[in-house]
């Protein structure tokens, strides 16, 4: 029987000094889970730094891309190197420690029930450490619009700590998927919930990224506003 490997793709833009600490707190969750880096040629030396960590460790991988296309964007080459690979689950998570890697294990031992395991900030409250009342409560108006626009049954559909079967991914045509902002974690659930897939939120602990600056800009949340509609109509004309 082959062993089942799991991949974390972990997008990067300017995240040198976090970079050499979350890679390794990933990989000793769990020694199936290896790493793929995704940066966007980040000016800071990000770059650099994950293929020195390649260099010395066979479970991390790079990816590299010539300039900032946007965290969709990110993901989905990630996801597609993952399945030419034949990485049996796969992850989404920020390299920034606002996710837990401890988190891993719990969504691992979740999949036994599920395709498409979230990491929910709101499942059981508000577990968000360190944001400042205007950004949860954009945050929480976000979750509950897209949930009564699309009808996506989740607690939190913007959250970006993911874990999804291959089959999933396999499933979902990613050359169309069009959002590439925080839009891009309501579209993807969307799209796995629609097509019938087991979607299970489990709850976790969100805190404010540890070093860098947030990505978060206004051309993110007009793009949210706009693909949640889109998201309603694809599913009244079953286009999806």
């Amino acid at each position: 029987m082959v062993a089942e490997r799991f991949l974390v793709v972990l997008p990067t833009y300017n995240e040198a000094h976090n970079l050499p600490r979350i890679v390794p707190a990933i990989l000793r969750r769990d020694p199936r889970l290896e790493v793929l880096v995704v940066d966007d040629n980040s000016p800071d030396g990000t770059g650099r730094a994950a293929e020195a960590l390649a260099a010395t460790i066979a479970r991390v991988h790079v990816l590299h891309r010539d300039r900032k296309q946007g965290l969709g964007r990110a993901y989905l080459a990630g996801f597609a190197w993952g399945l030419e690979h034949g990485y049996d689950l796969l992850f989404e998570m920020d390299a920034d420690f606002s996710h837990d890697p401890s988190a891993l294990d719990e969504m691992i031992k979740a999949t036994a029930d599920a395709d498409l395991v979230i990491g929910s900030r709101y499942k059981t409250g508000v577990n968000v450490i360190n944001w400042p009342m205007t950004r949860l409560l954009l945050s929480i108006g976000a979750n509950l619009y897209a949930r009564v626009v699309t009808g996506l049954p989740l607690a939190d559909s913007t959250g970006g700590f993911k874990c999804f079967r291959a089959s999933v991914l396999e499933a979902i045509p990613l050359d169309e998927v069009r959002s590439n902002g925080y839009a891009f974690q309501i579209e993807m659930s969307f799209r796995a919930w629609r097509k019938g897939f087991r979607v299970l939120e489990i709850p976790i602990i969100f805190t404010d990224r540890v070093e860098g600056e947030s990505k978060m800009n206004r051309r993110i949340i007009r793009e949210a506003v706009w693909v949640v509609w889109w998201l309603r109509l694809a599913r009244i004309f079953k286009r999806l």
